[in-house]
């Protein structure tokens, strides 16, 4: 943080009553993000046993800002209060859904919705409020209210063990009456100052983004940047890639407005009108529908999941941002630059800088067809493929099950054609195979990486154990007898080197690798020179 930031930073340590009075009042406001994490009831039990035990729960960042945020009213079952709007506002960058359940554990009226809990005296333990409770469990609601708090203390006298109890619940009510909980103001720091910060708060386990926030700071009641990601999400769901990251679709729009996804770029989005930003929004998914239609038909992808990298996704929106179509040309252009970054993971751990540089590049190359002003990267040598290892979240694999599939792949064991589609529209180990099975490499300690991308094929799930762990040098030469005069056909369609000129009753796996090496790279090396296999 800068020397200008941390002087606009202000720390203090308030009770639970001051942050109570404070959401009352408005002056502290939970802003309206789209959360995947949600606490549950036992969370929240936890959390005030924890209180309840003097334990730390963490600190709470606040934003105080004269911008107006879209406010979130109701997390799950836990409530907030309304209020007027109050200007400068504190708005809750991190700790909100533990502030939540302490306003409505202990703050929120009796009676009203949301999360509502009571503390066991005789079990010594939090519960969440029952319909019905015996005058042994403290109702935590009117810890701050004095009267039914001395009323509630003075009608265990009727028990047995009322001095124990009555000791047991001073006790809670001390504890709680005088917890404390550091805060960390942020004071008129701008959008573009908090993004950074906002961003690597992971306290929770869910982390914060750019969306996030662009999400509350809405253009105006009438937009909601959410609704709009979601809009767009339901476009795309007939062609199964509904599942769009909010992130992702923020990035779209300042690719397709500023050619670039730059912090700044992005976050000047805020600038634009409600009517600037529909006519955005619709440019938007008209491009990504292309997209889609892309990845579908010419690289046969068919969710989000196995496209290489994200940028691709952002680039290609840009692209048919400016241009309703694509000339075969323009294809093969396209084709150069996918095949080339996916393969020499061009956009692994790239920079939003990065890749703003690539989007001038790809606006000169593909949008107005000059040469390419730098390389894309370029594809692995056989030597260094055959040693990259097989991993479903890795870029270099996700283009290697993207060639297979463009390769119309028949299954191995009975020469069906395998469906693309199904194998590719979600990630399932089932459809890929090693071809010279790990246990068997393991057993005779076979040299060289057993998971390599190379000892990969295709194959239908309902036919992947009918090869198990089998020795190759027997298995194979009997797949090949069985399927006759289609076994070319078939492993010709795996990139497998032909039975007939193959000896595979002693191919070592050392070798198999160089042979089926050399088969893919030859089709990548087609598909980087932006042709069809």
């Amino acid at each position: 943080m800068t020397g200008n930031i941390a002087s606009r930073l202000e720390t203090g340590t308030p009770f639970l009553k001051d942050l109570i009075a404070d959401i009352n009042s408005g002056q502290i406001k939970v802003p309206q993000f789209q959360r995947q994490f949600v606490w549950k009831e036992e969370q929240a039990l936890k959390l005030l046993d924890s209180i309840s035990s003097n334990y730390p729960v963490g600190s709470l960042l606040l934003w105080r800002t004269k911008n107006s945020l879209a406010v979130e009213r109701n997390i799950g079952s836990f409530k907030l209060p309304e209020t007027d709007d109050m200007s400068p506002t504190d708005y809750v960058l991190d700790g909100q859904q533990r502030l939540t359940v302490i306003y409505s554990a202990l703050g929120a009226a009796e009676g009203k919705d949301g999360f509502d809990a009571v503390y066991d005296l005789n079990e010594q333990s939090f519960l969440e409020a029952p319909g019905e409770f015996n005058q042994t469990q403290f109702p935590l609601r009117i810890i701050y209210n004095t009267t039914k708090l001395l009323n509630f203390r003075s009608g265990l006298v009727s028990y047995p063990n009322a001095e124990e109890l009555q000791r047991r619940l001073d006790g809670l009510i001390d504890v709680i009456t005088n917890y404390r909980i550091p805060v960390v103001t942020l004071k008129e720091l701008t959008v573009e100052e908090v993004c950074p910060i906002f961003e690597r708060i992971n306290s929770s386990g869910t982390r914060l983004s750019t969306y996030d926030l662009m999400v509350a700071a809405t253009w105006t009641e009438n937009f909601d940047l959410n609704d709009e990601a979601q809009k767009i999400a339901a476009s795309l769901k007939p062609k199964g890639f509904d599942d769009i990251d909010g992130n992702t679709v923020l990035k779209c729009l300042s690719a397709i407005k500023h050619k670039g996804i730059k912090k700044e770029q992005v976050l000047s989005l805020r600038n634009l009108s409600k009517e600037e930003m529909d006519d955005l929004v619709e440019i938007a998914k008209s491009a990504l529908l292309k997209t889609v239609d892309l990845l579908k038909t010419d690289f046969k992808i068919y969710s989000w999941d196995f496209l290489p990298y994200e940028a691709i996704a952002i680039i290609l929106s840009y692209i048919y941002s400016k241009r309703k179509s694509l000339s075969l040309e323009d294809v093969r252009r396209v084709r150069q630059w996918f095949w080339l970054s996916s393969f020499s993971e061009r956009y692994r751990g790239a920079s939003e800088s990065f890749v703003s540089q690539d989007l001038e590049a790809i606006d000169a190359f593909v949008v107005n067809g000059e040469e390419p002003r730098k390389s894309f990267g370029s594809i692995p040598s056989t030597s260094s493929f055959k040693n990259l290892s097989f991993r479903s979240n890795n870029s270099r694999s996700r283009a290697l099950i993207i060639v297979l599939a463009l390769k119309s792949p028949k299954n191995i064991t009975n020469g069906a054609i395998i469906d693309p589609e199904i194998a590719l529209s979600n990630y399932n180990k089932k459809q890929f195979h090693h071809i010279y099975p790990r246990a068997h490499l393991k057993r005779i300690k076979a040299p060289g990486e057993h998971n390599s991308l190379a000892n990969f094929c295709m194959l239908a799930a309902s036919e992947n154990n009918s090869v198990s762990d089998d020795h190759p040098n027997e298995y194979l030469p009997k797949l090949a007898r069985e399927l006759g005069e289609n076994a070319e056909a078939v492993f010709e369609s795996n990139f497998l080197p032909s039975p007939s000129t193959t000896d595979y009753s002693s191919l070592n796996y050392e070798e198999f690798l160089e042979a089926r090496s050399e088969l893919l790279l030859d089709a990548i090396s087609r598909l980087a020179k932006g042709f069809s296999i």
